[in-house]
């Protein structure tokens, strides 16, 4: 989604007018930088946690937003921006690359990342109890789900085949994952292929190859950028018969076959909640990152069924949410 077409969406979500914030020289500015497009969902959600403090967009605070829209070599310059327009804070999501950004644009604004890879290997911070420095933040612990993403695989299709990998090059936390997922299928002797996308002529090409060889099953791994594309994703996996298991619910509630992973929404909503202590005077050091307990795994048997795969009546079981 552009800009343009997300400020129309959202209405009050936008970014202030220059005019309206200099009326009001006192009113916080904060940054949001995203390496994908905007969401509405997620941006919500941090409002929410922001709302829960009394910090309400538009009455006393304002919101700055930059979007990558998956173009990550954007990043710096965005986040270069934010540090020089002096916001008070700033929530860099959608993968490390942005946080990184933000990171290096800056060791005085305080940071909140939400991201999904392991912030203590990505070198974010040094301590998940003790952050240090000037960021703070939540994880998705999505990269280091892959190994039970490739595990809820293996149980609906067959494991002789050769699974297949979806990753985002251009993400740590995608190419991190996609790691994690060939580590744990070489310990149990399965085959695995690995492709990258990065544009929306790249997913097509990469799901048609994964289904001209015939693969058994498809792990799409984390990142923004596939978010952000999830209804082109499911739509080519049915029609290219993949059954596939993603990290989110939303590809689950599109159409996709398995989703296992946190409740984004609930991170972001926390996000909000980081700023708002930032802005009563937090310090990012005081605030350990948050790391997800609950991961759930949604099951669409419309499609197992369109798809040919009986479910285990175990993994039903086992499922947060079924959907008939």
């Amino acid at each position: 989604m552009r800009r343009r077409e997300f400020i129309t969406v959202v209405g009050g979500l936008s970014m202030w007018p220059l005019a309206t914030r200099a009326a009001q020289p006192d009113i916080p500015v904060i940054g949001y930088l995203t390496g994908g497009a905007l969401n509405k969902t997620y941006i919500e959600a941090v409002l929410q946690g922001l709302k829960e403090s009394d910090f309400v967009e538009g009455r006393n605070i304002a919101i700055e937003y930059r979007s990558a829209e998956g173009r990550y070599e954007q990043l710096p310059a965005l986040a270069a921006d934010l540090a020089e327009r002096k916001v008070v804070a700033i929530l860099a999501e959608g993968g490390s690359a942005a946080a990184r950004a933000a990171q290096q644009a800056t060791s005085t604004i305080p940071i909140v990342f939400v991201n999904g890879d392991d912030p203590v290997r990505s070198g974010l911070v040094s301590s998940i109890n003790k952050p240090e420095a000037n960021l703070t933040g939540l994880t998705l612990y999505s990269a280091e789900l892959g190994p039970k993403k490739l595990e809820l695989l293996r149980e609906l299709v067959s494991r002789s085949g050769v699974i297949g990998i979806l990753a985002n090059r251009g993400n740590p936390s995608s190419e991190a994952e996609a790691g994690n997922i060939a580590n744990a299928a070489r310990q149990v002797g399965q085959q695995v292929k690995i492709l990258g996308a990065s544009s929306e002529d790249d997913i097509e090409q990469a799901l048609k190859t994964f289904a001209d060889e015939r693969v058994a099953g498809l792990v799409v791994a984390t990142g923004v950028f596939f978010g952000d594309h999830r209804q082109r994703i499911v739509g080519l996996t049915q029609r290219f018969a993949l059954p596939t298991v993603y990290d989110r619910r939303e590809f689950a509630m599109a159409g996709g076959l398995i989703s296992y992973g946190t409740r984004f929404a609930d991170v972001f909503r926390q996000g909000g909640i980081y700023l708002a202590r930032i802005l009563k005077g937090a310090r990012p050091a005081e605030l350990p990152v948050q790391v997800p307990t609950r991961f759930d795994l949604v099951v669409n048997v419309k499609t197992a069924t369109a798809l040919g795969i009986k479910v285990p009546q175990s993994l039903l079981v086992a499922a947060d949410e079924v959907i008939e």
